[in-house]
Formats: structure tokens, C-alpha cells, sequence
């Protein structure tokens, strides 16, 4: 067990082997830049592939305003679902590092899929004038790859955040008070990547193709995870804890045993 004055971190953080973490040689501000880079990025290609999708399900897949809408809005909304996966594995099992790992993977198969579906001939629908004729599995393809991508943000959304915390020991009082820094920095990097996205890639999606369209967004999601992975020697990682649900039910079982059980009357 390290002590509080050997420098090493209080918190019960360890690097990826489990090996206790040195404060000088670990986490704080040598971490984040990778961390924020891959948000900056993440929400970049996030906001870049579903701003314009109405759009793009309208003039390339042949559906009507509403029902475009109506699936924008259920993949939307799954989403926001999926973190709830994302969390519980990460908090359960895998651990923040894997569970942003694995599922940064499948969201990059998945803009790499719908950047073949506006690009490549066979997967790309047919157009004359204003009108696209795609084919079942063209459409299919498209909603294959909606729904990777919002698997893959369901690892990443509720963890990023989280882990940049971890880089920061709440026992030292100097890395406490750097710890709502970096929640500014965070959100800062978020706000860059929605404006990019909501301005320049929506210019090229309406303006060149939309298969620089959402290969842009694939790209900066490429690079997103490359960012995550140079700083992985410096992360700070918090064992995961096992399934809440366990504990739950431990909690259940122990009061219905126990239900009977009488209260001594000597405080």
C-alpha cells in the first residue's frame, strides 16, 4: 500500500498494467491534451455526420421531411440510450481506457461504412437530377451504419469525461482545484468541434459531396482515437468496481432475511 508522502496518487488509481501511479509521471495536464483532443475530434464527426442527416436521408434515400425526421430522431435517441451500455461496462468491468478503446472502434467501422454508403459505387444509390433510387440494402447499409455509430458513442459519451476526472488525485489539493479546469477545457473542446461541424461540414456536405461529407468526420474520428491512444502511458485508471446489480440484490436479500430481526433498544 503506498503512503500518503511516497508520491504516488491516493486515489487508488493505477496505470494499465494495475502498478500504482507516480503524480510526477502521470495524469494532471500531461494526460488531458490527449483527452480533450479526442473530445474536440469525437464531437467534431459526431455533430459533422448528424446535423445535415434529415438532408441527406431526404435527397439520397428517397424518404419524405417526416419520415426522415422520425428515424434522425430515433437514432438520435438511441444515442443518448446507448451511454447507459457504455457506463455499466465501464464501471462494472472493462474500466474507462477499454470501454472507450473498444467502442471508439466500432464508431470509426461505423462513419468508415457510411462514407462508403455516399462514395462508393454498389453502396452509393443511383441519382438522376434530384432524384436517388437506392435499393434496400443500399438503405440498409446506411442504418447499419447509423446504428454502429451510435454504439460506438454510447462507450464514449459517458466515460471521456470521467476519466479526464481520474487524471486528477482529490487527495492532493493542487490537482482538486486543477480538476475544474479541465471540466472548462472540456466543454470548450466540445463547443469548438460542434461550431466546426455545424459550419464548415455542413458547407462541404451541401456545397461539394456528401462523401467528403462524412469521410471528414470519419477522419477526425481516426484521428480522435489516435490522440486517446499516444497518452496511454501517462492515464491514471480506476479499477472497475464490479456490477452494481450484485450489490443490489445482495442489499435485497440481506433486508428480507433480516426483515424480522429486532433493534436493540440500546442505541
Amino acid at each position: 500500500m503506498a503512503k500518503a508522502d511516497d508520491g504516488y496518487t491516493q486515489d487508488g488509481t493505477t496505470d494499465l498494467k494495475g502498478n500504482p501511479c507516480l503524480k510526477s509521471k502521470t495524469g494532471t495536464w500531461k494526460a488531458c491534451p490527449y483527452i480533450l483532443g479526442n473530445e474536440c475530434c469525437e464531437r467534431l464527426a459526431y455533430y459533422g455526420m448528424g446535423t445535415n442527416l434529415v438532408n441527406y436521408m431526404v435527397g439520397h434515400l428517397n424518404e419524405g421531411v417526416a419520415t426522415a425526421a422520425n428515424n434522425v430522431t430515433n437514432w438520435s435517441g438511441t444515442c443518448y440510450i446507448t451511454p447507459l451500455i457504455g457506463a455499466f461496462l465501464a464501471d462494472s468491468y472493462l474500466g474507462r481506457f477499454w470501454t472507450i478503446s473498444i467502442f471508439m472502434m466500432v464508431y470509426v467501422l461505423g462513419l468508415t461504412l457510411l462514407t462508403m454508403t455516399a462514395s462508393i459505387s454498389g453502396l452509393k444509390p443511383d441519382c438522376t437530377g434530384d432524384t436517388c433510387h437506392p435499393t434496400q440494402s443500399q438503405t440498409a447499409a446506411v442504418f447499419s451504419a447509423l446504428y454502429l455509430i451510435a454504439l460506438g458513442t454510447g462507450g464514449i459519451k459517458p466515460c471521456v469525461s470521467s476519466f479526464g476526472a481520474d487524471q486528477f488525485d482529490e487527495s492532493d489539493p493542487i490537482e482538486k482545484k486543477s480538476k475544474s479546469s479541465f471540466f472548462n477545457w472540456f466543454y470548450f473542446s466540445i463547443n469548438i468541434g460542434a461550431l466546426i461541424a455545424s459550419s464548415v461540414l455542413v458547407y462541404i456536405q451541401t456545397n461539394v459531396s456528401w462523401g467528403w461529407g462524412f469521410g471528414v468526420p470519419a477522419v477526425c474520428m481516426a484521428i480522435a482515437m489516435v490522440s486517446f491512444f499516444l497518452g496511454t502511458r501517462l492515464y491514471r485508471n480506476q479499477k472497475p468496481a464490479g456490477s452494481p446489480l450484485t450489490r443490489i440484490a445482495q442489499v435485497l436479500v440481506a433486508s428480507a432475511r433480516k426483515w424480522q430481526v429486532h433493534v436493540p433498544e440500546d442505541k
